[in-house]
């Protein structure tokens, strides 16, 4: 039987862009954006198992291992690191790919938090979120674990704090490329600069927005038709990055599940609670003080 300090079971969690503004591009082509990351109870997990080589089972993944953002983390630690220790990773899945939930971004910084607990390589946040960030600009955020406003292209983290809520989270069954989204030559990219204190004040969220939402619309015709199912639904309905997932507040879990209950088959969807901590966090937390009891 593997001793339990050697296996470690981690969520990674869902994220939400409770508004994403374009304010800029780059002369490398980059986007400048401002957006708000709230991180969920609700994700994939991951399985860490000491082994004497790196081994991914990730069995609903589609595509070579080597494109897979928990395989290219792993082998970036050890390449950062020089570890020679392995580990056999099982990737269990349940946000879909190109949903705009962070998925893949989720799993990466998942893989590198649990592999330094697991390889015992005591990296600092800050050093792993520099390596995150040649992942993705979104894994960062789940390194860091906790409720942020992001600037630049979306690594400049301000934590901040925002009351739980509820939200219902719909995939309209397709999937959606990032860069086509950033490069359609109708994405607004001039949106002003904001702060985050503009957006916490009462009344003000109104006047933010996805400025990627026009362009899906026009584009994924099943997205335009889930945005306004979910408006009509309960209200309010917004996009989540590039999409293709959307999402809207809900009064609680039992309202957002009574949704769901009527939504059309081709879609699936989720009821979560935003949390200004990871789970992530928490359940290594939790690692560590069951290893510390255990002596």
């Amino acid at each position: 039987m593997t001793p339990a300090h050697d296996t470690l079971v981690l969520p990674a969690p869902a994220k939400l862009n409770l508004f994403l503004h374009v304010t800029g591009r780059r002369p490398d082509g980059y986007h400048t954006l401002q957006t708000l990351f709230t991180l969920l109870d609700h994700g994939d997990t991951l399985t860490l198992h000491r082994a004497d080589a790196l081994q991914l089972d990730a069995p609903d993944v589609p595509g070579p291992m080597e494109d897979n953002l928990v395989w290219r983390a792993a082998r970036l630690l050890q390449t950062h690191t020089g570890c020679t220790q392995g580990a056999h990773l099982t990737l269990t899945k349940r946000l879909p790919a190109g949903g705009g939930v962070g998925g893949g971004s989720s799993d990466a910084a998942t893989t590198l938090l649990g592999l330094n607990r697991l390889w015992k390589l005591n990296l600092e946040p800050a050093e792993l979120a520099t390596l995150a960030l040649q992942l993705g600009a979104d894994v960062p955020v789940f390194v860091h674990g906790h409720t942020a406003f992001a600037e630049g292209i979306g690594e400049q983290l301000t934590p901040v704090l925002l009351p739980p809520c509820d939200y219902v989270v719909i995939h309209p069954g397709i999937s959606v490329a990032t860069a086509q989204i950033f490069n359609d030559r109708e994405l607004t990219r001039h949106t002003p600069v904001s702060t985050v204190a503009a957006f916490l004040e009462p009344g003000t969220r109104k006047h933010f927005r996805n400025d990627c939402e026009p362009v899906v619309r026009r584009l994924f015709r099943p997205i335009a038709d889930a945005l306004d199912w979910l408006r009509e639904a309960v209200g309010e309905s917004h996009l989540t990055g590039t999409g293709a997932c959307i999402f809207a507040p809900v009064p609680s879990r039992q309202n957002g599940t009574a949704v769901l209950a009527n939504l059309p088959p081709r879609w699936t969807g989720f009821v979560a609670r935003s949390c200004n901590r990871s789970p992530l966090l928490a359940a290594l937390d939790e690692h560590t003080a069951s290893h510390c009891d255990n002596g």
